[in-house]
């Protein structure tokens, strides 16, 4: 039961710094994260560039009958997936406090 209600926990909205769309909810079913990803997709080439260690890069599944869902990129994941891929987002507006 716990587990359908981590899952209807996702929230699109826009970021309050820079206004640029994006998805937060936990990924994962064993171990789960808490992610806040962008919603613009990304072109294989600027996946390459965007991955490292601290930033990933995540499959938004997307349906007409369903919500937005991330999932991990794992090594046995399709290359000719589907679904757009995104990342984490990183609010690039300037810090609105002083300390």
């Amino acid at each position: 039961m716990a587990r359908a209600s981590r899952r209807g926990s996702t929230s699109t909205r826009r970021c309050p710094s820079c206004s640029a769309p994006t998805l937060t909810q936990w990924v994962g079913d064993t171990a789960a994260i808490k992610v806040t990803a962008d919603l613009t997709p990304l072109t294989s080439t600027q996946q390459v560039q965007l991955r490292t260690p601290n930033r990933l890069i995540w499959c938004l599944v997307t349906g007409d009958h369903r919500p937005h869902r991330l999932r991990w990129i794992h090594a046995w994941h399709p290359t000719n997936c589907p679904h757009p891929h995104v990342t984490d987002h990183q609010c690039t507006a300037p810090p609105t406090t002083l300390f």
